[in-house]
């Protein structure tokens, strides 16, 4: 049978600040993510709800008008590691590209990320992150505060996947 790694506390977080206006951040601490270490396939899951803010308002606009929450409840991304072996994963952190598909607000759009990957204590540790753009996923911000709202959003990831 595959060897899968998994975890229920995966870390994301976004941000699309600008310069002299309040931060534009977000983090979910219970992102699901799966792991078939024999393949390099790679799943996860966040209920967008999760997404907590710093500003109880922010989160409340993004929820109701930006993400559209109660339309599409959950974000998921699925994809690969690049020429992943997990015969080769060192307690030294290993750059790989990981591709695949994300899909949020209802939109599937095909990213490319640079992730560090190493293994340690039997666990493997995954980091990385890559730019999306609001409009790739139909995502309108309004005029009021475009300018408050960064076009480029980052996406950061941290992983500690265990065993199954």
């Amino acid at each position: 049978s595959a060897q899968k790694y998994s975890s229920k506390t995966g870390k994301v977080t976004f941000e699309a600040s600008v310069p002299l206006f309040e931060d534009v951040f977000a983090q979910d601490d219970n992102n699901i993510v799966v792991l078939n270490a024999d393949t390099g396939d790679i799943a996860s899951v966040s209920a967008v709800k999760n997404f907590h803010f710093k500003v109880k308002l922010m989160e409340e606009h993004f929820n109701e008008s930006y993400a559209e929450t109660a339309k599409y409840p959950k974000t998921t991304f699925s994809g690969k590691i690049l020429n992943f072996d997990k015969t080769k994963l060192s307690s030294n952190p290993q750059k790989y590209t990981i591709q695949g598909t994300l899909n949020f607000h209802g939109v599937d759009k095909a990213y490319t990320s640079n992730a560090s990957i190493y293994a340690k204590d039997g666990k493997i540790y995954i980091s990385g992150g890559f730019i999306a753009k609001s409009a790739d996923h139909k995502v309108t911000i309004p005029k009021m505060v475009t300018k408050k709202v960064a076009e480029n959003v980052n996406v950061q990831y941290d992983y500690i996947l265990t065993k199954q």
